[in-house]
């Protein structure tokens, strides 16, 4: 008998009318069921069975202040009575794009999406628009949402879509490139004033899975601008949850482009665009311009851009990251974790194992060969890239994932933590005991 009997009714009604029982690709267990669940508070969320994990998903990375922060609460409940959609302009909205100036390095001029693939979808559009050119350029392993675009690179072999139902011809204007320079170079050279763009997670591949070389930000833009191509940085995971103005502000690498969402919106659905006024000018109107009006800009409707509820939660959750003390927190709090998980490894004489990120972030790779250094960090000469890119065995992953979610807690994709402000030392003891005991069980059962 199930252990978990309301999810898995729930499951099996799911089955009925979603593919594979679930609303996202990253909840599919494969081998156990999903779990459901029906209530959160702070860093902690409860299943329809009543059952109490540690979240690590927190919301996919939207959730900086954690589940339930009172402020956000509060806003979102106050423009719930007052409206939902105006159908027009409102006040939030500019108190909301004017934030995001004030933090952001590249937010000149601010446009608000609905998603996190909408604003890459927006963002390349406005790169080719601006250039005039019809290519752009991306990084193996890096993911910026499931627009058709972007499935190319996404997943290994690299020249294969990630997705079924993507036409050839659209793919034909993406370069897939590695993580370095001079491949990169050599790009530019061969596709000559063809590259309107180079778009890039700027922590590396898959929320810092596969990190980045160093000093590989500050490369690329001197290698895009010598070509007058732009640098988009996607942010949506980064942006307010490494410093205030994100990666870009943390590394003094300003792109041309910007993309958000996740934090942005305080955990709601939303996402923007921000970027230099020449390049966002593009969807400007100009009165009396009707030939620039109907061939010249860009079209950009969308019934839930910057709507109410989202800019509600979105002001009240930057006004909190603004002041930079949740980055500090996350930060210290996440290297701890990391830091006392790699001992819990070592304890266990687990060779090839460890678990690295840089504090607001980290990832677990089992029997790899990976390697960790004291702070935390992925220790790159000591670890083979391709060795990421398989991440764990699905055995080992589902052992992990599954021997977790018993001892309660539960990992983002089965491997990954995001770190809020609302963890705390006892989530991370407790964690660390439960990490302890799967590993202890997943040596026993000889998975690892």
């Amino acid at each position: 008998m199930s252990t978990n009997p309301l999810s898995h009714d729930l499951f099996e009604r799911a089955l009925k009318v979603f593919p594979s029982g679930v609303t996202h690709d990253n909840r599919y267990f494969g081998n156990f069921e999903p779990v459901y669940f029906n209530r959160a508070r702070g860093s902690h969320k409860w299943d329809v069975d009543g059952k109490e994990y540690i979240d690590y998903w927190m919301g996919h990375g939207a959730l900086l202040l954690g589940h339930g922060y009172p402020p956000i609460v509060e806003a979102v409940d106050r423009q719930m009575a007052l409206g939902t959609h105006f159908g027009g302009g409102h006040p939030l909205e500019v108190e909301w794009a004017e934030i995001i100036q004030r933090l952001v390095p590249s937010a000149e001029r601010v446009s608000f999406t609905a998603s996190g693939t909408e604003a890459v979808m927006l963002a390349v559009r406005l790169a080719r628009a601006c250039t005039e050119r019809p290519k752009f350029l991306k990084f193996q392993g890096h993911f910026h949402g499931w627009y058709d675009a972007m499935t190319a690179g996404f997943q290994a072999p690299f020249d294969v879509p990630s997705s079924v139902g993507v036409s050839g011809a659209l793919l034909e204007n993406v370069i897939v490139a590695p993580t370095d320079l001079n491949a990169v170079s050599r790009l530019f050279e061969q596709h000559q004033n063809e590259i309107a763009c180079v778009i890039i997670e700027p922590t590396g591949a898959g929320y810092g899975t596969i990190p980045l070389p160093e000093n590989f930000l500050s490369g690329l833009r001197e290698i895009a601008h010598k070509h007058k191509a732009l640098v988009i940085f996607d942010e949506i995971v980064t942006c307010f949850r490494y410093s205030p103005g994100g990666v870009q502000a943390q590394t003094g690498v300003t792109p041309d482009m910007t993309t958000l969402a996740k934090i942005v919106a305080g955990g709601l659905p939303g996402g923007a665009v921000v970027g230099r006024a020449d390049v966002m000018n593009a969807l400007e109107f100009r009165p009396g311009d009707s030939n620039w009006n109907r061939y010249h800009r860009i079209n950009h409707p969308g019934t839930f851009n910057a709507n109410p509820l989202s800019a509600a939660a979105g002001v009240a959750m930057l006004k909190e990251a603004a002041t930079g003390e949740p980055q500090k927190y996350v930060e210290r709090m996440g290297r701890k974790l990391t830091i006392a998980l790699n001992e819990a490894i070592a304890g266990l004489g687990i060779e090839g194992s460890c678990v690295y990120g840089d504090g607001p972030l980290w990832h677990v790779i089992l029997g790899r060969g990976a390697k960790a250094n004291p702070d935390g960090t992925l220790n790159m000469s000591s670890t083979d890239p391709a060795s990421l890119r398989e991440s764990n065995k699905p055995a080992v992953k589902a052992a992990l994932q599954a021997g977790m979610m018993q001892r309660g807690v539960d990992l983002m994709s089965g491997k990954s933590g995001i770190m809020s402000t609302a963890h705390t030392d006892i989530d991370l003891e407790q964690t660390v005991d439960a990490f302890r005991e799967t590993l202890r069980d997943m040596l026993t059962s000889h998975v690892l």
